[in-house]
């Protein structure tokens, strides 16, 4: 019953905001349409259930090998749709979930969120799913998450991939300032189009706008025009604390997997950038620093650099990007290396 009153809300919403030509979505993004299949994995977490939406993409010549792609806080496992069909082309078998709180996944009406709790979910997805090793893909956020994966996993994952990974500072410990869960809401309730794609015009694409680009833009925006914008706003403020509150940087040293670190150099990414003191904004995300440090800090990791682009480099430049992922992928290096692209 309750689903089908979220429907009907809905398609007001929708209607109302087609006159405006802007879309207006579900809690858990209905009416946006992915690249592949959705499936859903229902299972019970912290005394509920849920359902894990995921695309499963199947190699015709499998290669053995399955990648496990992480999208970040303000993406989905559809804004990997040029990764997964490349990944899928070269004979991976590829899974892409939405984590729980995200995009077509549950939102519960009380969830602690953690990246160890993310880990579990995603690493009972894939054992529902009969794959025990595994390659791991992760960006923005997902590199967090990823990262966690691969500590707690390491028998399970065979490499470890970065893409722009936020969490290479700790921005705690660099001096933002901590905000409330409700600070954090309020923040969210602002969301709009214009200000999503403001943000993703610098950071992401290096102020280079292109029409492929809106889709994803409305993707976001659409969630906060629809009937459940509050909750997809309070469950966006529980997640950025998440990320504030859990730094994953101070366990690099610890990885035993082989590490891929994939970074376009424009980014300047970092949690609370917006609002921390002058002196401590102008020292916050660095990426060609942070990069580095990372490589050095992390044992055998491979690093690859794109001087030229952003937070997102497999969506502003993707042919460069994919062949650096498909070398990268080829070569599991025991010694630190870095590359420029």
């Amino acid at each position: 019953m309750m689903k089908i009153l979220w429907l009907a809300a809905l398609l007001i919403f929708s209607q109302a905001a087609r006159s405006d030509d802007e879309p207006a979505y579900g809690p858990e993004l209905e009416g946006f349409d992915y690249p592949a299949p959705v499936q859903r994995f229902r299972f019970e977490s912290q005394r509920q259930p849920v359902q894990m939406a995921y695309l499963d993409l199947r190699p015709a010549q499998p290669n053995g090998r399955t990648a496990v792609l992480l999208h970040g806080k303000n993406f989905c496992a559809a804004t990997w749709e040029g990764s997964l069909r490349v990944l899928q082309q070269q004979g991976y078998r590829v899974i892409a979930p939405d984590q729980i709180g995200f995009c077509k996944s549950s939102k519960p009406d009380a969830y602690q969120y953690s990246f160890q709790q993310l880990a579990f979910n995603t690493k009972a997805l894939l054992d529902s799913l009969g794959i025990r090793r595994f390659t791991v893909i992760g960006h923005s956020t997902g590199g967090m998450l990823a990262t966690r994966m691969a500590l707690m996993f390491p028998a399970q994952v065979e490499q470890l991939v970065m893409v722009n990974p936020i969490g290479l500072e700790d921005w705690k410990a660099e001096g933002v300032p901590a905000l409330s869960v409700d600070q954090w809401h309020a923040r969210e309730l602002k969301v709009t189009a214009e200000r999503i794609r403001n943000y993703e015009r610098t950071t992401y694409y290096v102020n280079e706008w292109r029409p492929e680009y809106e889709r994803w833009v409305q993707m976001l925006a659409g969630m906060f025009r629809g009937p459940g914008r509050e909750t997809v706003a309070w469950h966006s403020a529980l997640l950025y604390d998440m990320i504030y509150t859990q730094p994953v940087i101070h366990e690099f040293g610890q990885l035993a997997v082989p590490v891929l670190l994939l970074v376009g150099e424009k980014d300047n990414t970092a949690i609370g950038k917006d609002f921390a003191p002058p002196d401590v904004k102008s020292r916050l995300g660095d990426y060609p620093r942070l990069a580095r440090r990372a490589a050095r800090t992390i044992p055998g990791t491979h690093l690859i650099l794109f001087p030229d682009l952003g937070h997102a480099p497999q969506m502003q430049a993707p042919e460069r990007f994919h062949r650096a992922l498909l070398d990268g992928l080829q070569q599991k290096r025991t010694t630190t290396t870095e590359e420029t692209r």
